[in-house]
């Protein structure tokens, strides 16, 4: 009786595993080939599915590739088309550039399209000094202007922020927004649903809404169970751009909160950088916004804001270029600009990021800097809010330090800001980190700008943060215990996986 019993389920148990074992070898075959991946990504990830089968087929299922899906991949496209059509800058002749600068922009016009505008009059706000403080208030300065031109805008109001959070500053913003909707002003609200969830939750929401803002939360479905296999569902849309009335445009590190940054609170404050730009590089920031705006909303006739002819030219403005890379864009583009700018320095490099999880191209190419005589600095937080970030950048400062490389940490706050500045005459700002999410997964924007007198403005921001900062050494680093190391060598191996 009990063999009556028993029996039926060897088969059962039979095919079961038959079933898990073929789904295993589907995922590490899936792993193994799909497109666009670098070797040490396809390391990583069949690493973990095979040894640990069952999760490791979970978390490839949800976070082992980059799909959007294919409807929304396809209005991004669809939008991108429709843009460049109204878009009379895009097929503009673009402008005369001499020098290093020639090739970067001719590799960030691959990207997008967009091509090299002059006669832009470009402001980094706050004023840079290298007292202890200063940074803070630089940053309540930017928000305090972004209000103050908001207050005074007369047609439209476009706003993407990763992260919007209700207060001090935030509240402001919304406050302002709200009663320019109010007065009639055309007011659209696109934040992030993951990042700015707890806004998107919040009475402040509701306010904006009642008062005629229109209002989006971007990627808000990747979560559903429909999207989850075989694609990623920590995507993001990382970036942080204002513009106002089609002539004044914000670009830059900066999220639109205090500097305490109350969500948390023990790594504040947190240290930005925003531009404030007028001129023709504002009509592609506009179109920025508007590729992440119309295929979410299926809003229609918008396609004015993309053009430029109204676009005042400043006779002693500089040359500018805004682009944005992410999961529709040219894979490694983001990573190909960083190394490009990298290999551009002929005198000095200066470079401050939150997070430091390079690829191989992109830690080969700030090591050769200073083999080739370029002084290299590189400027990261001390007290990093996101932990494994924090260990595997630091498994970086050997090879860093050995090929002469000056490395510091900022020991104020997060240093959230995200520069490159090169020689003193190009600069690199915008949303996007020097590490996996920001190369591969998140959709960002940035602005690649040539002109002394705005890079030498961020330069001296640079040169604050380095007044303050603490110079790690290689004796340090070397006197490190062997835990310590295998801690962060460990982390830093799996970084292609997180």
């Amino acid at each position: 009786m009990v063999f009556e019993l028993g029996w039926p389920q060897a088969p059962i148990q039979w095919v079961v595993s038959v079933l898990v074992f073929t789904a295993h070898l589907l995922v590490a075959a899936r792993a193994l080939t799909r497109p666009n991946r670098a070797p040490a990504s396809r390391a990583a990830w069949v690493a973990v599915i095979m040894l640990a089968p069952l999760l490791g087929m979970f978390a490839y299922l949800l976070l082992g590739e980059t799909s959007i899906g294919r409807a929304r991949a396809r209005r991004l496209r669809q939008t991108v088309l429709m843009l460049q059509a109204a878009d009379d800058l895009h097929d503009t002749a673009a402008a005369a550039i001499d020098g290093k600068a020639a090739s970067l922009f001719v590799l960030a016009q691959s990207i997008n399209g967009f091509v090299p505008q002059p006669g832009n009059r470009i402001v980094l706000l706050g004023a840079a000094q290298s007292l202890a403080n200063a940074p803070t208030e630089d940053c309540r300065a930017a928000m305090d202007q972004l209000v103050q031109d908001i207050s005074q805008a007369q047609q439209s109001v476009h706003i993407a922020f990763y992260i919007w959070l209700d207060d001090g500053a935030g509240g402001r913003v919304a406050e302002a927004v709200a009663a320019a909707a109010r007065r009639g002003v055309a007011c659209r609200v696109m934040v992030d649903a993951l990042g700015s969830r707890a806004f998107s939750g919040s009475p402040r929401w509701s306010q904006l809404q009642q008062a005629g803002v229109k209002l989006v939360r971007t990627l808000d479905d990747l979560t559903r169970v429909q999207h989850v296999a075989f694609s990623r569902m920590d995507l993001r849309d990382h970036r942080k751009i204002v513009i106002i009335d089609n002539c004044i445009a914000y670009c830059g590190s900066q999220n639109c909160a205090d500097p305490e940054f109350r969500v948390k609170p023990r790594y504040a404050p947190w240290i930005d950088l925003l531009l404030r730009c007028q001129g023709p590089v504002v009509a592609q920031i506009q179109r920025l916004f508007l590729s992440g705006w119309i295929p979410e909303t299926g809003e229609q006739g918008l396609d004015a804001f993309a053009a430029a002819t109204m676009q005042p030219q400043f006779d002693d403005g500089c040359l500018a270029m805004a682009f944005e890379t992410g999961p529709v864009t040219r894979h490694n583009a983001m990573t190909d600009m960083f190394v490009a700018c990298i290999y551009a320095a002929r005198h000095e490099l200066i470079i401050s990021t939150p997070y430091f999880v390079p690829d191989e191209a992109l830690l080969r190419a700030i090591c050769a800097a200073p083999r080739r005589g370029v002084r290299t600095r590189v400027i990261f937080p001390r007290h990093n809010d996101s932990w494994l970030v924090g260990q595997s950048s630091r498994s970086t400062y050997a090879d860093l330090l050995q090929c002469g490389v000056e490395v510091h940490e900022y020991p104020l706050g997060l240093l959230h800001a995200k520069s490159l500045t090169i020689d003193g005459e190009i600069a690199l700002i915008g949303s996007a980190n020097m590490d996996r999410r920001s190369l591969e997964l998140n959709f960002e924007n940035n602005l690649l700008i040539a002109d002394s007198a705005v890079t030498s403005s961020i330069v001296q921001r640079q040169q604050g943060y380095l007044s303050v900062s603490e110079p790690v050494l290689l004796s340090q680093v070397m006197a490190w215990p062997l835990a310590t190391r295998l801690v962060h060598n460990a982390v830093a191996m799996m970084s292609p996986v997180l």
